[in-house]
């Protein structure tokens, strides 16, 4: 199983948009990524979004990656963001 965890610095006067797009971009992963497991959306202080996500396998990140909500929603968000670190971990227990 595959960890991705993406912790997102939102600037302040887009932290509204920046929540519905994040939301639908992890239901629609949810719904539409067969090896999407888990799609949690969690906010911290200070325009902080973090992301958890499980997928199946490294093939199907790549699915996601690839996937035209995914792509349309990196490219509206771009210039919302301040800072972006993408972690990969693999699952060791459930």
């Amino acid at each position: 199983m595959l960890i991705i965890a993406v912790t997102f610095k939102v600037k302040p006067e887009h932290l509204p948009a920046f929540r519905e797009a994040i939301l639908a971009n992890a239901a629609t992963s949810l719904a539409e990524e067969e090896g999407c497991n888990l799609f949690d959306v969690c906010e911290g202080q200070g325009g902080i979004i973090y992301l958890y996500e499980r997928y199946t396998d490294d093939q199907a990140f790549e699915v996601h990656l690839k996937s035209a909500h995914f792509i349309a929603f990196d490219k509206l968000v771009a210039s919302w963001v301040q800072e972006k670190k993408i972690e990969r971990y693999s699952l060791i227990s459930a």
